[in-house]
């Protein structure tokens, strides 16, 4: 019997030498996640000694049975030998379940750390690292690669003591029956060693490959199994065309799976043949010394039955240094992510601010997405895959190619100010909303706070203090009531019901069959535009921020929905610093200022009959857009 690898996973690899590496660096990281499992996994070695000391009892039973029992006569003996035949496997038996116990809890154990901290990891990312990244890579390291990590631990390390465990062992007890026969047995060594070797090399394509193609095969189920997917490829009439496509996918990750199993059972097959030559050998010199009278018929057949034990962990040794580079390269998967630097990360020291005023200063802002937003996951490359390093790729930018989207940008907004935001397409408008509560870290300049710096802020106090409603509001698949309460866990029933009628929205909530008890679906996708928007004006209200930032668009809803959602706006503004991308004239009449934007730069500001007075680019978009959008 032989012990088989991971041959599903990367395998780390010594280009100029084509051979597997297993860094040690790497070996000490992954040994830091076992330490808090210590005695777990001291539990499993030590069953593992014990099972391996009571494994060589067996062929001394049977040597003891063929050349004293039987030729005694003794069936007291005979009876004795017997049970003992039948208590070793119930003995390992018992202690199996006990090492699968402690090495599940640790391994178990493990995932949920690696899992929880990467899971962590990733939500102190920034916006533009999501935007960059595609969800299906994120998935597979969170859940395959984390599960691979596991099994580096209890699997492939426990397997490698084991195994080697089992090898001194079985090699000193054949030492002492016969050491002319043994060291015969062990001369065959380097045979084991070469299949693997070459194996190796020929796997390294393979498994690099079918990574490759298990990630085409993920992205392709990700981007059309959920629901705003699979609702374009029913609008326009492309099932057939996703079936051929993921079915090439699919077909790619099968064939070089068959290729590797190939491989694989060539592979054993090729051991298998050494071991046979090796026992063949050892059983043709036995027969000679037992002929000779130098060697005992019941020795011989324990040495046979201690060769089986002996060549399986010596085939799965042989390949340890592939199994473990193998095994090992989930975790380094997993360091990738979690080596990543967090580009908007919290400060240290944090500025807590008990109350905000609302106060907003923008100081000569700059903010270029080639600097800002990081490579997405398919950019992170394991240095083990080249032999020199490489520049990291360039970050994604834009759609449209304009990398720069603000530029020297200042303005200073006071506390209680309706600022409008205005510009064509492509001006700048969402950025700076993006700025003010950081889900982007400026290039060049400082964004303020009531005077602080927002780099220097809490994530807590930013969270707190501000409150963004964009055009397409995300909705958890979960109930209206859990939705509300994002935004504040604690919020009593009365308090959920007073922001839903301050956003026009109780009403409504209160005709559904089960109240705000009722399920949204993905993405709220059982509620019309309107009322998805009126719940997310609802949930901002009840967070209560003194700062708000609001793409108010309200061009896909009838008259009915944009009269409510108008309503709304107009109370959550109310005291409060507003920063709105305008859509529409009421908003632009009711302004306290506007900022006009044009690629990038503050071009005008001023109220609306000024800037109408000074004719630029205001007055030709307000003759163009706000003349004949409803108020």
């Amino acid at each position: 019997m032989f012990h088989q690898g991971n041959w599903g996973s990367f395998i780390q690899y010594d280009e100029e030498h084509d051979r597997p590496k297993v860094d040690r660096a790497l070996l000490r990281r992954v040994l830091g996640y076992a330490r808090p499992y210590g005695r777990l996994l001291a539990l499993v070695i030590f069953t593992i000694v014990v099972i391996t000391l009571v494994s060589l009892v067996p062929p001394l039973l049977m040597r003891d049975l063929l050349d004293s029992a039987i030729p005694a006569g003794d069936m007291g003996r005979v009876t004795l030998l017997g049970f003992g035949m039948v208590a070793v496997p119930l003995l390992n038996g018992v202690i199996g379940v006990v090492q699968r116990w402690a090495s599940s809890r640790a391994g178990e154990g493990m995932i949920f750390d690696l899992r929880t901290g990467l899971y962590a990891h990733l939500q102190r990312m920034s916006l533009g690292f999501f935007t960059t990244t595609r969800p299906g890579e994120l998935m597979s390291r969170l859940n395959s690669d984390v599960v691979g990590a596991q099994s580096a631990v209890t699997g492939t390390l426990i397997s490698v003591a084991s195994n080697g465990l089992a090898v001194m062992a079985t090699t000193a007890v054949m030492l002492s029956l016969e050491w002319r026969l043994t060291l015969v047995a062990v001369a065959i060594l380097p045979l084991f060693i070469w299949p693997s070797r070459r194996v190796g090399r020929v796997l390294r394509r393979i498994t690099r490959g079918q990574m490759q193609a298990n990630a085409r095969m993920n992205s392709s189920m990700n981007e059309t199994l959920n629901l705003s997917g699979a609702l374009l490829v029913k609008l326009f009439g492309r099932t057939e065309d996703e079936d051929q496509r993921f079915g090439t996918h699919a077909a790619d990750v099968r064939d070089l799976g068959v290729r590797r199993a190939l491989i694989g059972r060539w592979f054993f097959m090729a051991l298998g043949v050494v071991s046979a030559l090796g026992t063949a050998i050892v059983f043709w010199l036995g027969a000679v010394l037992v002929i000779g009278g130098d060697l005992t018929i019941g020795t011989i057949v324990a040495l046979s039955a201690y060769l089986g034990q002996l060549y399986g962990p010596l085939a799965a040794l042989s390949n340890t240094r592939v199994e473990l580079a193998t095994s090992l390269v989930s975790f380094e998967r997993v360091f990738e992510v979690l080596d990543l630097p967090h580009d908007v990360a919290e400060p240290v020291p944090a500025v807590h601010l008990e109350a905000v005023e609302g106060r907003v200063t923008f100081e000569d802002v700059g903010f270029d997405y080639r600097a800002a937003v990081p490579a997405g996951l398919e950019h992170v490359e394991r240095f083990s895959w080249r032999s020199a390093p490489e520049e990291p790729a360039a970050p994604v930018a834009p759609v449209g190619g304009r990398n720069k989207a603000i530029d020297g940008l200042d303005f200073d907004v006071l506390p209680g100010t309706l600022v409008a935001l205005v510009g064509p397409s492509g001006a700048g408008k969402t950025t700076v909303t993006y700025l003010i509560p950081r889900l982007y870290d400026v290039t060049s300049g400082r964004v303020l706070i009531d005077g602080h710096d927002v780099r220097t802020l809490a994530a807590e106090t930013i969270a707190r203090s501000i409150g963004v409603v964009t055009q397409e509001n995300y909705l958890f698949h979960d109930t209206i009531a859990a939705n509300l309460r994002y935004a504040r866990p604690d919020a009593t029933q009365a308090e959920l019901e007073a922001a839903a009628r301050a956003a026009n929205i109780h009403e409504f909530i209160a005709e559904l069959p089960e109240g705000y008890e009722t399920v949204v679906g993905e993405r709220g996708y059982r509620l019309s535009g309107g009322e998805k928007q009126r719940v997310a004006i609802a949930r901002v209200i009840l967070k209560d921020p003194r700062i708000l930032v609001l793409d108010e668009a309200t061009s896909h809803l009838d008259a009915r929905s944009e009269a409510l959602i108008k309503d709304a706006l107009e109370r959550v503004m109310q005291g409060r610093t507003s920063f709105v991308i305008a859509h529409r004239l009421s908003t632009v009449l009711a302004a306290d200022r506007i900022l006009v934007l044009d690629r990038g730069r503050l071009v005008e500001q001023g109220t609306h009959d000024s800037l109408l007075a000074t004719g630029g680019l205001y007055a030709e978009l307000f003759r163009t857009q706000f003349a004949v959008a409803p108020g």
